[in-house]
This record gives structure tokens, C-alpha cells and sequence, in this order.
């Protein structure tokens, strides 16, 4: 048998051909000339078999992997090591240069080609309802029977606020288009559902506080049939705060400290600590706002008593003895309140 290229008849033929003949024409690689990729202008995300993929990596990121998914390599090549260069920029197209270093039939071959990859720019449906305004749920803050105090606000947009930049790295509705004020409160629009959820779980890990959902039917999809819902999240802050005396079963109460999980308490009655689950907070009313604290005179003190006088009527009131009072001396202004008939010593 001899080579029809060349008329060699020494070596063993590859597709009809001598090695040499073959390889002057083989390819390590199959790449086409032009490649052309949809990006949203926005996010830089990649619109790929009908699904925009891989958000927010550079345009040089997108380039390459252009490139390195439109390769194939041939079966006959071994080791090849292959290296992608961007040449130049020419408005939205990037010159590049593929370099295939390889090993072909126990031959190293080094080929280079030039690829154009093209950048066409579009909006991908995540980015285009952030620039509409979209929002799945609107979640109103509100406190009952006041208002929300600065304090309690600057936590609540410190939550808000840390929830939206932690999900925005996986939620691309993870962002505010508004925020209103109405006078009973403050309305957050939030892109999607799922961060308004997690901010109410942080809210309410944060500062305690009760929640409830309502749907409200905004649309049809006319494809499915199915209908098409935004959630208003009502968060409600309870009427008592730090400082409020509540009362709870049996028990008179002085609120120490709010959390997530539980009301914290002293009481009144006996000075000792006592907590409050938020699932009972329903149950726990409110006697006196803590600007109800008046100051009162200790007239007298012994081992098992301690005499004031009533703030009201300046009678005088004796309250069992405790050790939290042993600093008090007579004649010491001391903070009280009255509550259901009885004097307190705070």
C-alpha cells in the first residue's frame, strides 16, 4: 500500500493516507469562527438551552466559557493542553486566540485558532422585574395601640436590611422597590416571597413579635389556569415594651427584656426572674405603660418590712421585706408604681 498524497510506502495508512499527509490536514479541535452569546445587560447572566444561568460573573468570565463550551476534541488527541486568549475588544465582539498544545499518533502538535465571540444583550426575566417594580409581598410593620419607637425601628431595618444582602446572593428577588409609611406603621414591597419569609423569621428571632399571612389574588395565568397571588405579611410589635408592667395569669409583672423567644420578666410579687413564650404573648395584658412610675419616700425599714408612702394619697404602705431592698435607707427617694390597688417598689 503506498500513500496517494505522497506515494510513501513505508508507513501504515490512516484514513487512506500516510501520518505525515494525515496530520498536515487533522485537527486537534473543532471550534467554530463565531460564537455568539445573549447576556443580561444587567446581571451578565448567560441565557443558555432556554435558562439564563451563571449571574453576575465578569464579561472576560463569559468569553471563556463561550469558548471552552463550544470545543471538541478529537478522539486522536492525548494530553492536550489548551489555552484561550482575548486578542481585543471591538464593541461587543472579543477577538480571541485558541492555543491546542497535543499529542496526535505519537506526534506533539501545536495548533492556534482565532475565534470571534459575540455579545448580544438582553434583559433576563429576573432583572426585568426588578426594573418594573415587581414584588411578591408586602410585608407592614406595625405596633399595636402606639407607635414604633425609633429603637425598635433602627433594629428592624438593621434585620431587614442584613436578610436582603445575605439572600440577594441566591434570590435575584431578593431587593426593596418601595417602602411607604403609612401613620400606623411602615409597608415593605419585597421582590420575592421566600426573603420576605426569611425576614420575618429574623425579625422575629431578633425581637420577638407575631405574624400572619394573608393572600391576596392579583392574576391569572391564562396558560395554566392557575391563579397568581402577592402575600401581605402583617408583623405586629406587641402594645407593652421594656419597662411596661403586664400582667400575666396571676402573676404582676415588670417587662426586664425582649427577645426573640421570650418576654422577660420580674415579678412583682416575689422578685424573682420569670419568662413569657412569644406563643403566649396573646394572653399577657398590659396594666401600666412604664411613664406611670411615680417616686415615693421610704418612711421606715426593718429586718421584715420596708415603709413607703402611697404616691396617690401619701398613706403609708408597708411591703414585705426582700434582699434586692437591702440598700434602700429611710428617708431615700425610691421609684413606685401602682397597679390593681397595690404599691410596688421598683
Amino acid at each position: 500500500m503506498f500513500c496517494p498524497e505522497c506515494g510513501n510506502t513505508e508507513e501504515p495508512l490512516i484514513n487512506g493516507v500516510c501520518k505525515n499527509c494525515f496530520l498536515k490536514t487533522y485537527q486537534m479541535i473543532k471550534i467554530p469562527e463565531n460564537i455568539d452569546v445573549i447576556i443580561c445587560k444587567h446581571c451578565n447572566a448567560k441565557l443558555f438551552q432556554g435558562q439564563w444561568i451563571d449571574e453576575e460573573i465578569p464579561e472576560e468570565e463569559i468569553i471563556y466559557r463561550a469558548i471552552e463550551d463550544a470545543i471538541k476534541i478529537d478522539e486522536l488527541t492525548e494530553n492536550p493542553i489548551i489555552d484561550l486568549e482575548i486578542l481585543q475588544m471591538r464593541g461587543t465582539i472579543a477577538e480571541c486566540e485558541v492555543i491546542v498544545n497535543g499529542n496526535v499518533l505519537n506526534t506533539d502538535i501545536n495548533e492556534i485558532y482565532n475565534v470571534n465571540v459575540k455579545l448580544n444583550h438582553n434583559v433576563c426575566p429576573n432583572c426585568s422585574k426588578k426594573e418594573s417594580g415587581y414584588y411578591e409581598a408586602v410585608i407592614q410593620l406595625r405596633a399595636d395601640n402606639r407607635e414604633i419607637k425609633q429603637e425598635e425601628l433602627n433594629k428592624i431595618e438593621g434585620v431587614v436590611q442584613h436578610t436582603i444582602n445575605k439572600q440577594a446572593k441566591k434570590d435575584k428577588l431578593a431587593y426593596i422597590p418601595q417602602i411607604l409609611t403609612p401613620k400606623e406603621g411602615f409597608d415593605y414591597y419585597i421582590g420575592s416571597y421566600k426573603t420576605a419569609k426569611k425576614i420575618i423569621n429574623n425579625l422575629k428571632n431578633e425581637i420577638g413579635g407575631e405574624s400572619k399571612e394573608s393572600p391576596r389574588l392579583i392574576s391569572e395565568d391564562k396558560s395554566t389556569g392557575k391563579g397568581l397571588y402577592r402575600i401581605w405579611i402583617s408583623f405586629r410589635l406587641p402594645e407593652y415594651e421594656i419597662g411596661d408592667f403586664v400582667k400575666f395569669e396571676d402573676k404582676i409583672l415588670e417587662i426586664t427584656h425582649i427577645s426573640g423567644h421570650n418576654i422577660h420578666c420580674e415579678n412583682l410579687q416575689d422578685r424573682k426572674d420569670f419568662n413569657i413564650q412569644w406563643k403566649n404573648s396573646t394572653k399577657v395584658k398590659l396594666l401600666e405603660k412604664n411613664t406611670k412610675v411615680k417616686q415615693s419616700i421610704v418612711t421606715d425599714k426593718s429586718p421584715s418590712m420596708i415603709q413607703i408612702l402611697d404616691p396617690d394619697d401619701y398613706t403609708t404602705v408597708d411591703l414585705e421585706m426582700n434582699d434586692k431592698f437591702n440598700n434602700i435607707n429611710i428617708g431615700q427617694e425610691v421609684d413606685t408604681i401602682k397597679l390593681e390597688g397595690q404599691v410596688y417598689l421598683l
